[in-house]
């Protein structure tokens, strides 16, 4: 299967560049997979789609303000973007322009209460940076950093809690798990009066969720490594609901890969954590979920198989074409889908 199958063509200006005022009242696009019928709703309606004794399981990584910007003792202003803590206050980063962060040169953030130190340049250009400071990292980062939008969205942020779901609370992500992005706190309560289950998993988004595929053939893209966990809670929670006949439904692909990545052959949960390469392409046989609910994802991008293996390629492409016609937006900030 060519990584071109999962090409649709999108207007530029179908990109949410902002958020809405309310999470809620992003537009849903409704898709029965298997019959392929479309419908046109608001996410606040979402729970209409969902029964009592279903489980909506949610990735509760919260994202780092992992964007710093900083200049060279001789002036010069650079940009490090903080990927995956290696411990002993070393962390790998990506930094620009890179020809000017070699090791042993210094960069310096805010007015010098956070320093850096480049310590090695990586295969793949990444370098690995040693932070100086005092006190803790999280909350120096807190003052001084920024969050790392997608390179697709060019305006600058106006409330940084807007690029964190409400249920958020596991530092560790590069970008936030974005369809978790319209539910509010009072649309949460109204899905538990209603009966219908919260758990909640963890899986730390990496940047490599905006790597493009270059492969031809889908089956040569090697996945990038992601942390993801689940708690005896949440497996309980999961065992029960599958024994008492409700449906498990994903909130994003990132949990849906936590669920796939840790759910046993037959279906069953059990609490554990692993990095995860899991690559869900058409073919794939889920073992865990029966409904997603997802934004609209990049052309030819991994989500986008990700999607077409749960609800059939031609499905998907129907109904992103349905969605560039009537206008949805797109991407990060964008509008849903609920798929059942």
């Amino acid at each position: 299967m060519k990584t071109h199958d999962f090409w649709y063509n999108l207007p530029e200006e179908l990109i949410a560049q902002t958020p809405l005022e309310q999470r809620d009242a992003s537009r849903l696009l409704v898709l029965n997979r298997e019959t392929g019928a479309v419908s046109h709703r608001h996410f606040y309606d979402v729970l209409d789609y969902l029964q009592p004794g279903d489980c909506l399981v949610m990735n509760d990584s919260r994202v780092l303000p992992a964007r710093l910007l900083g200049h060279r003792p001789t002036g010069g202003a650079v940009e490090v973007l903080l990927l995956r803590d290696l411990g002993n206050k070393q962390w790998e980063c990506l930094c620009k322009p890179g020809r000017k962060m070699q090791p042993g040169n210094e960069v310096i953030f805010g007015n010098g209460e956070l320093t850096a130190t480049v310590k090695e340049v990586r295969e793949d250009g990444n370098r690995v940076v040693e932070f100086h400071y005092t006190g803790i990292f999280l909350e120096v980062l807190e003052r001084l950093g920024k969050m790392p939008l997608p390179p697709y969205i060019k305006a600058e942020l106006q409330d940084q809690e807007r690029y964190q779901t409400v249920y958020s609370r596991e530092v560790g992500s590069a970008a936030a798990p974005t369809a978790g992005l319209h539910f509010t706190k009072e649309l949460l309560e109204q899905a538990r009066v209603r009966g219908i289950k919260t758990a909640f998993v963890t899986l730390h988004v990496g940047l490599g969720t905006f790597r493009p595929v270059k492969a031809e053939e889908i089956t040569d893209h090697h996945m990038h490594s992601e942390l993801c966990m689940m708690s005896a809670e949440t497996a309980e929670m999961l065992n029960d609901t599958r024994k008492n006949g409700g449906r498990i439904i994903c909130v994003g692909t990132t949990s849906c890969r936590t669920l796939e990545s840790l759910a046993k052959d037959d279906g069953r949960f059990e609490a554990g954590s692993k990095w995860t390469e899991i690559f869900i392409y058409p073919g794939y046989r889920f073992k865990a979920m029966d409904g997603l609910i997802t934004n609209f994802h990049l052309p030819e991008s991994t989500l986008v198989m990700l999607v077409s293996a749960f609800a059939g390629r031609e499905n998907v492409l129907r109904a992103y074409e349905m969605a560039v016609q009537e206008r949805y937006r797109f991407f990060s900030f964008g509008d849903a889908m609920f798929i059942g």
